[in-house]
């Protein structure tokens, strides 16, 4: 295995690892031909396009954000809350299939069942006699978020370079020669919408506009305009109706403006053409020099933020399609941290400031039809999204997210006053564009009433990061919201002394002794996000200073929800009776949501909840769908098993259709569903970063799961609760060699590492005693678990580590290396 080094200086010299240029290209030795998942994504979080990179006919398949069907939309059911009391009494007395039915009929919308997130349609450039061509070259390098392709005819080398600018609203496209009067093209548009035109314009200008699809009685109401300007060098230009041809050129400059009349949720009155004519003006006049220089400079003031080394081996050096044919065989660990900076590539790419949030294909779709309209599935798909978000160093890309958030809580108070009766504002399991929280797509999935209660959980997560006390202001009414729904909504289980949500579900399985129904009374996961809910609103009030009657009352509801229960086969329970079946391999394993993203169980506070979290996991197995061994990675980190998380690595990065079960990667290695969802790239990047680092348990745990592949390596970048970055990590033989960390809010820091260390300049470090003083690690006490008098659970031994404390200055850096 090769390293390779270079020197930080700090508090003093030390070597670390460094990230080679060449680990963090996707290159292919071959077109992309007709195949969608071959093609490379580039993006700014407003406009994505999907580069083919087809010799005689390049494809850029082109999305906007906003580009969707419908318009602005609500889709509650009004008859749930007079069924309401009848679904519970059918719940309460076992009447699952038959309470189903009722909320089939009675609370399952009648109206919309979301929107449809549709592409713009394609530029294409038609190249003449482009077909015998030799040497060919693709690639996309996410160190700069720019894609090539290069190859040979008659000893002359053509190269196409693209890129879609972080500070102009445009795709740049440039085509050279490397012999003068050699660029011969033809450039036009297509799209699938059938309300649309083409037609040139100009200035050597083509325009698309169009105009999106109605959906489930929804009239489509965004219209939108693609404005292609070319410029080129030497050679002749002509213009048809629809087309514009380029001849004898030495080279030529393509950009591509897109907008739309979407202003909100709310609004469609934008002007989407007078939008497109001013982006492409503001750049068709600059230098492409100065273009592509902005661009490299602001998305490497992301991108940069965050190294990572593995190593490299001989692998590295094959095609990427052909690593990741070849990458369960092999050893390349350099593949690994390619995948991992890929997560952080795509979520620059598809979620900016301002725009919209990565949606379920972040911002790539060609179908006018995608799979589950390419929605929010906030049960868990959404909000996977975003797990990157803050402890890769991409705090401010979280933006677009956590304003969705805001705008649900605005959608959803309807939705909890005319279907529930209660205050303050819930969502179901999707939303889309228009904000719409009423349930979907059938009883089975649609009558969870979580998603509003998960997606708060992030504003909390983003000022856990922060320490952004203006920004906790701002979100604490959404906190509230959210716990006065509950508090409304909780009701008396008749057998058991508990408050439950009924109906409820644990997305989206269903036990055999519940009839094959979902609908249920008080599953784990219901009580877990029930939880976080109270707690949040309580401990946002205590950092602002405002305790309430309502906080005093939420303590006490709180104290009534039911407890987590290990069942008779020694796991975490699903519902709330002992029901689970070990054979059960579904996707969703949603009562681990406390072991992560939440903190509720835990290897020190709760070890037999998280002996049986453990249990669980290896009941359900490995092979699923590519989001579901995503969330996998990130629980095995949390089970410091870094063998086992990194075994679902391998299994994330096989080719499609190789694992039994679903999963897998696509050479362009998006993540497989199958079909692509972007969940599972992002989770799992999430995951390598929690092998590595784990801030959730109460102490900054470094190398917490270090598999052996990857046992010697570098990190730096990553952040943690409490403000605090792990600016430089070494380690080898999977222990801590030397670390440097930076305080940005200051307060102590409480470090667990897997090794005995000393601090540089001081020397002796402090060793741990009683709860963090640090605010940002509170972790809230959960109730004891009941277990079945059938259970024979056992604590885990845990791998031995050291705790220190190290109070610290804001601004500070303080380094660490191996205790000699």
């Amino acid at each position: 295995m090769k390293w390779s080094f270079y020197l930080i200086v700090f508090c003093f010299p030390i070597s670390f690892f460094g990230q080679h240029s060449d680990d963090l290209k996707l290159w292919y030795d071959e077109p992309s031909g007709d195949t969608w998942e071959n093609a490379l994504p580039l993006g700014n979080g407003r406009l994505g396009a999907m580069v083919y990179g087809n010799v005689d006919t390049e494809i850029f398949q082109l999305n906007e954000h906003t580009v969707w069907s419908g318009s602005p939309n609500r889709n509650d059911n009004p008859n749930a809350l007079e069924a309401l009391p009848k679904v519970r009494e059918l719940i309460f007395n076992g009447k699952y299939k038959a309470a189903e039915k009722l909320a089939n009929d009675k609370i399952i919308t009648k109206k919309s069942h979301g929107q449809m997130f549709q592409p713009v349609g394609n530029l294409e450039l038609s190249f003449p006699n482009h077909t015998d061509y030799q040497d060919y070259y693709r690639e996309l390098d996410i160190s700069n978020a720019i894609s090539k392709i290069s190859y040979k005819i008659n000893c002359v080398t053509f190269t196409r370079e693209s890129f879609v600018s972080l500070t102009d609203r445009l795709l740049v496209i440039r085509v050279t020669a490397s012999k003068p009067g050699k660029i011969d093209f033809t450039a036009n548009f297509t799209t699938p919408h059938a309300n649309s035109r083409i037609e040139t314009k100009p200035g050597n200008q083509i325009s698309l506009w169009g105009r999106t699809s109605d959906h489930e009685g929804i009239e489509g109401k965004v219209e939108f305009n693609a404005l292609m300007g070319l410029k080129a060098q030497n050679g002749r230009i002509t213009q048809a109706d629809t087309s514009i041809t380029v001849e004898h050129a030495d080279e030529a400059i393509l950009m591509v403006s897109i907008a739309s009349n979407f202003n909100s949720y709310q609004d469609l009155s934008g002007d989407e053409v007078l939008r497109a004519r001013g982006f492409l003006d503001a750049g068709i006049d600059k230098d492409y020099k100065v273009l592509i220089s902005d661009h490299i400079k602001r998305y490497q003031e992301l991108f940069n933020r965050v190294v990572l080394d593995f190593g490299e081996t001989e692998a590295s050096k094959q095609p990427t399609d052909e690593r990741l044919a070849n990458f369960r065989n092999t050893e390349d660990p350099s593949f690994v941290a390619l995948y991992f900076q890929y997560g952080r590539y795509l979520l620059i790419s598809s979620s900016q400031p301002g725009g919209q949030p990565a949606n379920l294909q972040g911002i790539w779709n060609q179908s006018m039809n995608p799979a589950w309209d390419s929605k929010y599935t906030i049960n868990i798909n959404a909000e996977m999204n975003y797990w990157p978000a803050e402890r890769t160093n991409l705090s401010e890309l979280h933006e677009p997210f956590l304003k969705m958030v805001k705008e649900l809580s605005e959608t959803g108070q309807e939705t909890a006053k005319t279907m529930y009766g209660t205050r303050g504002w819930m969502a179901h399991h999707n939303t889309d564009i228009w904000r719409i929280t009423g349930p979907i797509d059938g009883a089975f999935w649609g009558i969870w009433n979580g998603g509003g209660a998960w997606a708060s959980q992030h504003l909390w997560e983003h000022y856990l990061y922060t320490g952004d006390t203006t920004f906790l202001k701002t979100s604490l009414p959404i906190f509230k919201g959210a716990a006065e729904f509950y508090a409304d909504f909780l009701v008396q289980h008749p057998k058991y002394p508990y408050l439950v949500i009924a109906p409820g579900n644990s997305p989206e399985n269903a036990p055999e002794a519940h009839q094959g129904s979902s609908i249920t009374a008080g599953s784990t996961m219901d009580n877990q996000l029930v939880f976080d809910v109270f707690n949040t609103y309580i401990q946002a009030t205590e950092v602002l200073g405002k305790e309430s009657a309502f906080v005093d009352s939420l303590k006490v509801l709180r104290s009534k929800l039911p407890p987590m229960q290990i069942g008779k086969h020694n796991q975490l329970q699903e519902w709330l009776d002992d029901v689970d079946s070990p054979e059960d391999n579904h996707r969703h394993i949603s009562h681990l949501y406390g072991l992560f993203p939440s903190n509720q169980v835990s290897p020190y506070r709760t070890p037999k909840l998280f002996a049986a979290a453990r249990n669980t996991l290896l009941q359900r197995g490995d092979i699923s769908t590519g989001w579901s061994m995503g969330w996998k990675v990130n629980w095995w980190a949390k089970m410091q098993d870094g063998n086992h998380a990194y075994k679902l690595i391998i299994d994330q990065l096989t080719p499609v259709g190789i694992n039994q079960g679903g999963g897998g990667t696509y050479n362009n290695l998006f993540d497989a569903h199958p079909p692509f969802q972007i969940d599972g790239n992002f989770g799992c990047t999430a995951g390598i970063a929690e092998m590595l680092l784990q801030s959730s348990d109460g102490s900054v745990h470094l190398l917490p799961a270090v598999p052996d592949a990857l046992d010697a390596g570098y990190v730096g970048g990553l952040r943690t609760r409490g403000g605090f970055e792990v600016v430089a990590m070494e380690w080898e033989n999977k222990k801590l060699v030397a670390a440097s960390i930076k305080s940005n809010l200051g307060g102590n820091l409480r470090l667990r590492v897997p090794n005995e260390i000393e601090y540089i300049g001081t020397g002796k470090l402090k060793i741990a005693q009683g709860e963090n003083r640090n605010k940002f690690f509170t972790c809230s006490k959960v109730a004891d678990p009941i277990i079945s008098e059938n259970s024979s659970i056992e604590e885990l031994i845990l791998p031995e580590t050291s705790l220190y404390d190290i109070e610290t200055e804001k601004g500070k850096i303080y380094t660490f290396s191996l205790k000699k």
